[in-house]
């Protein structure tokens, strides 16, 4: 990573679904957000670590939301819905959004946790607004566009050593 050094104020924002679901399809396997946590602040300032997270009323989730917060990160839950039809939804887009940019005026860099290109739009903009954006997340199910709009892309499927649990 290209111009980091310990006085840049850093925020983290983690799309714990797009994680999740990518890190089963691919791998079987659970995200290391201690890990994922750890290097997307490289030794730089942490102003703030956010991972926006779905209550599907699994057993283990009030744990994996505990833990999180015990890594650093603060949750932000939304419960899913289901429709009449029994199709289910629920996302954080918007919510992730508006707190980058809201968080952009007290940042150096945004890191995304994410694949989603859903967020190439609020890229471009965040670089508009002279933030950093660095974008972390897997190679294969990034969208070409999130990447192209970041300044920096970890591809965490060069390191699942370190990124998987």
């Amino acid at each position: 990573m290209t111009d980091i050094h310990p006085h840049q104020r850093v925020a983290v924002i983690a799309d714990s679904q797009n994680l999740y679901h990518t890190a089963q399809s691919l791998y079987s396997r659970n995200i290391d957000y201690s890990s994922l946590l750890e290097k997307a602040v490289a030794d730089r300032s942490l102003v703030r670590a956010i991972a926006y997270v779905i209550r599907a009323d699994s057993p283990e989730e009030e744990t994996f939301f505990d833990a999180l917060t015990d890594i650093g990160f603060e949750t932000k839950i939304k419960d899913i819905k289901t429709f009449g039809d029994g199709s289910k939804k629920a996302d954080w887009d918007v919510g992730m959004s508006l707190d980058a940019v809201t968080l952009a005026s007290h940042v150096d860099a945004i890191v995304l946790c994410t694949g989603d290109g859903d967020f190439s739009r609020l890229c471009s903009h965040l670089r508009h607004e002279g933030v950093k954006v660095e974008v972390m997340g897997f190679g294969s199910s990034t969208a070409d566009e999130l990447v192209a709009a970041s300044d920096t892309f970890i591809n965490l499927a060069e390191r699942e050593e370190t990124f998987l649990l």
